[in-house]
């Protein structure tokens, strides 16, 4: 076979590589562009809002003073520099969208090719066995090292230090490279692609969560615990520490070599960790679509729910030190004091931007949960249920009723919680708990145009569905990033969290939350009546 390693285990990984780029050929190079895009410009908006060194050192001692603000972007080593800010800003936000990048990938083109036969299809030909799990490596591991050059080259051409651009490319492609090594890991341990993506998404929320308790808390071995914290302590910008990639380099290597020992230990299309096994006879209770809906999906939702009752406790907990912002700027006090705030005011802003950060996290479970249609079908799962007498309308609303009640579920577990420990704090828990619930609520429209989105390409052309991951990358590029980079208010509108009302500071307008039911309800007709006109597995 042509384009292939000579013989063993490896036969014909470039010619799966070939195949794998043929069939990411859209979305692979959005990721490679949009990560550098969205830090070129970034580096851009920075030196044009704070020109001056004075400037970006107040901002510095604002960020020192913060816990709040450490645990979301990480600490700034440098604030006198518009290289060391924007490390600051963005060192976390670009790892995780390269780790997740990784994670996405590496899954399809492994786990995912199993479970729908292919991989058993490309078996029969003269494929070694390592050369699927081999060709997914290879393929993350070079798109993570195009954006870290393209990292590089685009800092570096702003007239930013050359070794600090390559120290921050050199971060961000070292986590998706490390987070290749934990998704190639996770896909050998289940036999579902769902699963694996859950687990190594999982340890991708642990590692954040340990990153911005160890920069919150300054706990400096906890931060090191997390690839995140690695990505921030290579210090772009801040006196390189050039001996951290090795440290990328060698756990990601790690993970891909006990991946491939573990591999060989498995057959085709298993897993490592088996299936529970479930009684011989159904629960009277499983007589339905939305039954099975729920039966399947609600391990899925628990896992999430935890997490989003850890991620609420802590920024609960972290609203309160907002204030000491305050304490100690007095000019920033002065001003607050002229517009009729004070600590509170900043308090409630960082509490909206967290619970806007949960609705958006919570549109991944929507779009997740969504698209377990799609896997179902994939497995030819779906047929033995259609074929008796459930219509295609109440299987698919069964799955959508499951992820619009579920990401309501988390969003309302996070913003109890966050409100809960909140309260504990400033003395007044259950008053507290419940405004925080009622400002989380109103993203759930928001959230909910999301499923939208993954089930008018589920219905229309399932081959697309990966479409709404980018939907919802987009939209929290909007969203987190849209006024720093100075964008025009009519793009920033395209995501539907920009309409949010601001629930803590004022009235809740019904108007533009009705409107994104409305959004989200016609997506959701549309989906599913296509469905209803086409093939199975067809699209």
């Amino acid at each position: 076979m042509t384009g292939t390693l000579p013989g063993g285990p490896l036969t014909g990984t470039l010619t799966l590589v070939r195949l794998a780029l043929r069939r990411d050929r859209v979305l692979l190079p959005v990721w490679i562009v949009l990560i550098p895009g969205v830090i070129a410009a970034s580096a851009s908006a920075i030196a044009d809002l704070y020109p001056q060194a004075a400037q970006r050192v107040a901002l510095g001692v604002t960020i020192s003073s913060a816990p709040a603000l450490q645990a979301l972007t990480g600490p700034v080593f440098d604030a006198t520099s518009v290289g060391g800010l924007t490390a600051w800003r963005l060192t976390t936000m670009a790892s995780v969208l390269a780790a997740l990048m990784s994670i996405l990938v590496i899954t399809r083109h492994t786990r995912a090719e199993e479970e729908t036969g292919r991989t058993e299809l490309i078996g029969a030909c003269a494929i070694g066995r390592h050369a699927t799990p081999a060709s997914a490596v290879l393929v993350a591991g070079s798109a993570n090292l195009l954006i870290g050059l393209l990292i590089t080259l685009a800092l570096a051409g702003q007239g930013l230090p050359g070794a600090g651009a390559l120290a921050f490319g050199l971060a961000v492609s070292g986590t998706g490279w490390t987070f290749t090594g934990v998704a190639i890991l996770a896909a050998q341990l289940t036999e579902h692609a769902r699963t694996a993506n859950a687990l190594a998404t999982a340890v991708l929320g642990l590692a954040f969560l340990l990153r911005a308790l160890g920069d919150a808390a300054r706990i400096e071995p906890l931060s090191w615990l997390s690839p995140l914290g690695w990505a921030q302590r290579i210090r772009a910008f801040a006196g390189e520490r050039w001996q951290v990639v090795a440290l990328f380099a060698v756990t990601g290597l790690a993970l891909v070599a006990v991946a491939a020992l573990l591999s060989a230990r498995r057959d085709l299309g298993a897993g490592l960790l088996p299936p529970r096994l479930g009684p011989r006879d159904a629960a009277p209770d499983l007589s339905s679509p939305f039954a099975l809906a729920w039966r399947l999906q609600r391990g899925g939702l628990l896992t999430w729910t935890i997490g989003f009752t850890v991620v609420g406790a802590m920024f609960g907990a972290l609203a309160h030190s907002v204030g000491d912002i305050v304490r100690d700027n007095p000019s920033l006090a002065e001003l607050l004091s002229r517009i009729g705030g004070g600590a509170d005011v900043l308090t409630d802003t960082f509490l909206t931007a967290e619970l806007g950060l949960l609705g958006l996290v919570a549109g991944g479970y929507a779009v997740q949960a969504t698209l377990r249609l799609q896997a179902e079908e994939s497995a030819i799962r779906a047929e033995p249920v259609l074929a008796t007498a459930v219509p295609r309308w109440r299987w698919t609303t069964g799955h959508l009723f499951v992820a619009l009640s579920g990401s309501a579920t988390i969003v309302a577990v996070g913003g109890l919680t966050t409100g809960l420990t909140h309260g504990i704090r400033t003395g007044e828990p259950v008053g507290q708990a419940m405004r925080l619930l009622g400002a989380a609520l109103v993203q759930v429209p928001a959230t909910w145009t999301l499923a939208g989105i993954a089930m008018l390409l589920f219905g229309l052309v399932p081959r697309l569905t990966a479409l709404a991951w980018a939907a919802l990358a987009a939209f929290a590029l909007l969203s987190q990033l849209g006024e720093l980079l100075q964008l025009d208010d009519w793009i920033r509108g395209l995501s539907p969290f920009s309409h949010v009302p601001q629930a803590l500071s004022g009235p809740v307008r019904a108007t533009p939350l009705l409107w994104l039911d409305a959004i989200t309800a016609a997506l959701s007709l549309a989906g599913i009546i296509a469905f209803q006109r086409r093939d199975l597995r067809g699209g």
